[in-house]
């Protein structure tokens, strides 16, 4: 029993131990032992403690015990001898703070809630693990407790003008009669759609509400372990899937107000509805992104706690490094936080990792999926355009088009990884089928993701702003790998494509191994589709695009919703009982732009970020006009 006191309590000595006999090894003059069993002793038992906690260093799921014995501070690195030049001192002008930007101190009411879980380099699928880890995913960064330096006044997000910005667009953002298409055989397409949409969210309203996912099978919700989502007022799913284009033009805003995901999720819903609250709730996290940049080097560490801003690397990654497809897809988010903040901070910290990338040596021009944030040096030699590295070159191109065509570093970086990926990753099958293969240390790796399909449209946008001899290659070359993904699709059994599919020992578009005959409801594919639509009007894209439809009408949609299938080449199907949140934000999304017309959501307005969130091109010089006329196109 411990008593509490004014002085400090001592438990009384231990009673002597008495032995009837000596025991071998001890003195006579008592039980001590000699002087070397000690040193032994000693030995062992710190080389216990070391294993033990060196072991939850480096377990993948060591998240809690970490913040058991870790502050917030611990893991942030410093340079020796002073501050980290990236380390960033915040302040926040009261009047920020009375309009609720900051949540008062203490008030865990107003924290967003974050579910979060290191995935499997294998593994990319969307889910998560309630509490308040946060990860810098394929497409994004969410971050820890930091405050913005701001010492002007007029740093606030009152700066921007709304209805300024409207007037810059060259479209409405739904276009002409809502982007309704007049062939009646594609309106009743997009019709389809946008059915495939509402039962999708219905059950998911009716079974799984906030929680990440639906399970359709058993009708309930799944939190899941990996790729989770960010809760802000309400459940989360990846619901601009089935926003603004959908649900606004008949005015059901309330299904979308408590739906956001990211912070692209919440500045495409601010620059779509005007809505301040969005606006406010993507500064708010944009400044909690912040301490995971607090690195020697300025590159994010990939996981972040939202409460106390302690970042670390995930557990699986090598040596501890930072994902390229993670810290290289920021930039449109970032650059839009500077826009609405008038705070350069942002801008600053990606422009930081381009500035980085362009200074160390690149393998044969090449990109390699790892990076240490301490050195700035590549941890391992393997380039993907899929998994682990994709969204990064998708950046650089959009970060181009989204500067209004100003941004020329981003271009030249673009078309230089470009060159270095037809050089050594292209490739071509003796069956005339045009592929990305990965690289890995100097060899190929015959194989191409599902997720590496998003790049026939990635190359499809940025043709026309490549050297005036090689524009039509680059849509050729964007032409031919759709069609490859494609036949990914047609050669399985479902007219689903797999979630890898090979070109050697014979095979060509087709998984030969099991464990990656499965397909999650994934967007890529469909994502080319739609962008050579736009580009092409090829008619052979949406009569794909409904091939697809089709099959996840028959293979995948079940009584409660849609679930991914284990063996796109088994007509007997098993299903995964998941409905994968992206399936709405980007599938679904994409199919309904294929079966649109071009001015809903134009391209000549908007960028879509790696989630399909649409984000609105810069138009600096229209900004900054206070005489600016009227720009809509109105017919």
């Amino acid at each position: 029993h411990w008593i509490v006191g004014s002085g400090p309590f001592r438990p009384p000595p231990p009673p002597p131990l008495h032995l009837p006999h000596p025991l071998p090894g001890v003195s006579a003059s008592g039980m001590g032992l000699r002087l070397s069993q000690k040193f032994v002793f000693l030995i062992f038992l710190s080389g216990l403690v070391t294993l033990c906690f060196g072991a939850l260093f480096f377990l993948p799921d060591s998240v809690r015990l970490k913040r058991l014995f870790l502050s917030k501070t611990e893991i942030q690195p410093v340079t020796a001898g002073s501050r980290s030049e990236n380390d960033v001192t915040v302040k926040r002008p009261k009047e920020q703070e009375q309009r609720g930007l900051t949540p008062a101190k203490g008030d865990a009411g107003t924290k967003p809630k974050v579910i979060r879980n290191p995935p499997a380099p294998h593994e990319e699928t969307d889910g998560g693990r309630a509490q308040e880890e946060l990860t810098l995913s394929r497409s994004k960064a969410e971050s820890g407790s930091e405050r913005v330096t701001s010492t002007d006044p007029h740093s606030v997000s009152d700066t921007f003008n709304f209805k300024k910005f409207h007037r810059c667009l060259l479209k409405p953002p739904l276009g002409r009669d809502n982007g309704k298409p007049a062939d009646p055989t594609t309106n009743e397409r997009r019709e389809k759609v946008k059915e495939m949409m509402k039962f999708a969210w219905d059950n998911y309203k009716t079974y799984a509400w906030g929680k990440n996912e639906l399970r359709p099978l058993t009708k309930n919700g799944h939190i899941g372990n990996m790729f989770g989502e960010l809760w802000i007022g309400g459940p989360n799913k990846d619901a601009l899937g089935i926003y603004y284009i959908v649900w606004l033009e008949n005015g059901e805003a309330s299904l979308f107000e408590v739906n956001i995901r990211y912070v692209g999720g919440l500045l495409a819903a601010y620059y779509l509805t005007g809505e301040e609250l969005y606006k406010n709730k993507a500064l708010e996290l944009g400044e909690k992104l912040l301490p995971a940049f607090n690195t020697p080097t300025g590159i994010p560490r990939g996981v972040i706690n939202l409460g106390s801003g302690t970042s670390w690397s995930w557990g699986w990654a090598s040596a501890g490094s930072s994902i390229l497809a993670e810290f290289g897809t920021l930039h449109l988010e970032f650059v839009h936080l500077t826009e609405l903040s008038n705070n350069p901070i942002y801008t600053e910290k990606v422009m930081n990792i381009r500035k980085l990338l362009n200074k160390i040596e690149k393998p044969h021009g090449l990109y390699p999926n790892f990076l240490s944030p301490v050195s700035g040096n590549w941890v391992q030699h393997h380039v993907s355009i899929g998994g682990l590295g994709d969204s990064f070159y998708e950046y650089l191109i959009k970060s181009y088009l989204m500067s209004d065509k100003t941004d020329e570093e981003a271009k030249d970086m673009y078309y230089s990884a470009l060159q270095a990926i037809e050089a050594n990753l292209v490739q071509k099958s003796p069956g005339g089928l045009t592929y990305v293969a990965e690289w890995r240390g100097g060899i190929l790796d015959h194989k191409m993701g599902h997720l590496a399909c998003f790049s026939g449209g990635m190359i499809g946008i940025g043709a026309d702003d490549g050297e005036p001899e090689k524009r039509q290659h680059y849509l050729d070359l964007a032409a031919e790998i759709t069609h490859t993904c494609h036949e990914s699709y047609t050669r399985s059994d479902t007219k689903l494509g797999p979630e890898a599919f090979r070109f050697d020992s014979g095979a060509e578009a087709t998984a030969n191994r099991l464990s990656d005959r499965y397909y999650i409801l994934r967007p890529e594919v469909i994502e080319s589709y739609m962008y050579m639509w736009r580009l092409t009007h090829d008619p052979k894209y949406r009569e794909w695009g409904w091939e697809a439809v089709e099959a996840l009408e028959r293979y995948c949609r079940v009584e409660s919703g849609f679930s991914g299938i284990r063996d796109v080449y088994s007509m007997t199907v098993s299903h995964d009982n998941m409905q994968q949140s992206f399936f709405l934000s980007e599938t679904l999304k994409y199919l309904y732009l294929l079966f649109s017309d071009d001015d809903l959501l134009s391209l000549e307005d908007w960028v879509f970020n790696t989630e399909a969130h649409p984000l609105p091109i810069i138009r600096k010089s229209c900004l900054l006009d206070d005489t600016t006329q009227e720009k809509m196109v109105s017919e």
